[in-house]
């Protein structure tokens, strides 16, 4: 089994992801308020890039049983119903809806992934999903991290490196990039304290100084959500065989 590492998915060419299995690692927040909507009810996750292409796309789209999602700079985008906060994306609100979802950085990693044989989403958050899709699996993969405008970030990185820890622990033939290497060399220098790490990087900072603080203590927490998201044609659903457990049923929106 051999694994690969992207630190960010700007630089990447879309189509050296076809045909390819690809985990894409979003932990502020694509990667966690997703699984945390699909969890909550939402029907289906619609990615797009551009905020033009979403409110271009949710004018065809009619009903309310549509909703628009995203951020830039952290922020609701102006006109849209929901942020990119995972508080947000209760069962009230999102329950049995369609969300058109532009983000800064996780809606453009899912985009650039589009042309893969298969595409599961998330983070910390539904760590144990992603690493049972990869035993099951068995095969070669790569993990894109969606990182922070561009930019390599630490807490993607670490998450990459988690996973690849713990798959590594179970699976003696798995070989890594130098950048896998070096992600899972990361998590064993900073995954000690979790929490820690997410709070006092680059984006989880400027999210604090915005007001969500709380977002990051949630997107932290490892295995909120037994649940996986899939990119299915161009929209994001869960897995099948992915159900929640009632575990996740607890603590799913607290």
């Amino acid at each position: 089994m051999n694994a690969g590492l992207y630190f960010a998915s700007d630089h990447i060419d879309e189509h050296s992801l076809r045909d390819r299995t690809v985990v894409v690692i979003d932990v502020l927040r694509a990667g966690s308020t997703i699984p945390t909507a699909l969890a909550n009810g939402a029907k289906e996750i619609i990615p797009v890039h551009t905020v033009e292409r979403a409110v271009k796309l949710s004018g065809s789209l009619f009903g309310d049983h549509i909703l628009r999602g995203g951020e830039r700079l952290g922020k609701t985008i102006e006109g849209f119903d929901l942020g990119n906060s995972p508080s947000e994306y209760t069962s009230e609100r999102v329950q049995g809806k369609a969300i058109i979802y532009s983000t800064t950085n996780g809606s453009r990693a899912i985009e650039k992934a589009r042309y893969a044989k298969s595409v599961v989403i998330g983070g910390f958050v539904n760590l144990s999903s992603m690493l049972g899709f990869l035993q099951e699996w068995a095969g070669d993969f790569v993990i894109l991290c969606s990182g922070n405008s561009g930019k390599f970030s630490m807490e993607d990185s670490v998450c990459g490196g988690m996973l690849l820890n713990e798959l590594g622990k179970q699976n003696g033939d798995l070989v890594l990039t130098d950048a896998a290497l070096a992600a899972r060399a990361l998590y064993k220098d900073f995954g000690r304290s979790i929490p820690k790490m997410v709070r006092t990087s680059e984006h989880g900072t400027y999210l604090s100084s915005i007001g969500f603080a709380d977002d990051l203590k949630y997107c932290a927490t490892v295995d909120h959500l037994k649940i996986l998201p899939q990119l299915v044609g161009n929209v994001v659903k869960i897995k099948p065989n992915g159900e929640m457990t009632p575990e996740s049923e607890k603590i799913v929106g607290t």
